[in-house]
């Protein structure tokens, strides 16, 4: 049976060497996905993709869109009888300069609700020996949050219950209250925890099922890259690039066996990060 891989936020950086990545390591019967909101960026970099083996096929999507990420996923399911690969990779950017009460509606919206969308609606379409990676950060893990915050993403029972959370952030960073109540001042650091408790929390409800068929669902530190997104925040002394940060995760999603203590962790560089 041919494999299917999607990959959002694909027509640059991390994402567009994703795709790279499996489209040359995977076969000629093989479709690989390329995805973004861009018309244009989407069909550029489908224009910059080389050496592929796979068939690479671009879809426009927004994961800010609920109804158009579920749209996608059962087109999938209908054309492919589902999926094999999801790196849900989206993000978007912020730099020193923005103003967090300024940008924190779509910065949720994208990178937080847009991954829960692609979670809730891509999962039930993953085939048996499937791979669903949310690309994180070693930022997410609960050692960066003030103690007093972290039962609400450590306990979360539903995605629900974890967007609501999430709103109720964003709603503080809104109202100029978030750091009263005890959040970090740089967004990316709850946002990134939201993203691997989303992670956790769905792997409490799937897990026995999942392992059974050989199912992962992991989120993933790619570690330091060299991009836009980064080079404004952190000193890039010794960063990878895009292409080198894609090598160990497309490992993680080809390799037949994977060890199952990786399922509903995050995981850098195949060594799982405490999460406590």
């Amino acid at each position: 049976m041919s494999k299917i891989a999607v990959v959002t936020g694909a027509n640059q950086g991390l994402g567009f060497a994703l795709v790279e990545g499996l489209a040359r390591r995977l076969g000629p019967d093989d479709v690989v996905y390329l995805t973004g909101r861009d018309a244009g960026r989407v069909a550029q970099a489908r224009e910059e993709v080389t050496e592929a083996k796979a068939e690479v096929r671009t879809h426009l999507l927004d994961v800010r869109d609920g109804a158009a990420v579920a749209a996608f996923a059962d087109d999938l399911r209908d054309r492919h009888g589902g999926v094999d690969i999801v790196l849900s990779n989206h993000y978007l950017r912020t730099v020193p300069q923005d103003v967090p009460a300024e940008v924190i509606d779509a910065y949720v919206d994208a990178n937080n609700l847009g991954t829960t969308r692609m979670l809730r609606s891509f999962l039930p379409v993953l085939r048996p020996g499937g791979r669903f990676v949310v690309i994180a950060s070693s930022l997410g893990r609960l050692r960066e949050l003030p103690e007093h915050l972290r039962r609400r993403f450590d306990e979360a029972a539903t995605l629900d219950e974890l967007d609501a959370t999430m709103l109720a952030w964003r709603d503080a960073v809104r109202a100029g209250r978030a750091g009263d109540e005890g959040w970090p001042d740089f967004i990316n650091i709850p946002s990134k925890v939201g993203q691997v408790a989303a992670v956790r929390t769905l792997a409490r409800q799937r897990r026995a099922d999942d392992l059974a068929h050989d199912r992962l669902l992991v989120a993933s530190c790619p570690g330091m890259i060299d991009t836009a997104s980064s080079r404004p925040w952190f000193d890039m002394t010794g960063a990878q690039t895009a292409e080198e940060a894609a090598v160990a995760l497309v490992r993680l999603v080809l390799e037949p066996d994977v060890d199952p203590a990786f399922y509903g962790e995050l995981v850098r560089f195949g060594r799982v990060l405490s999460w406590a």
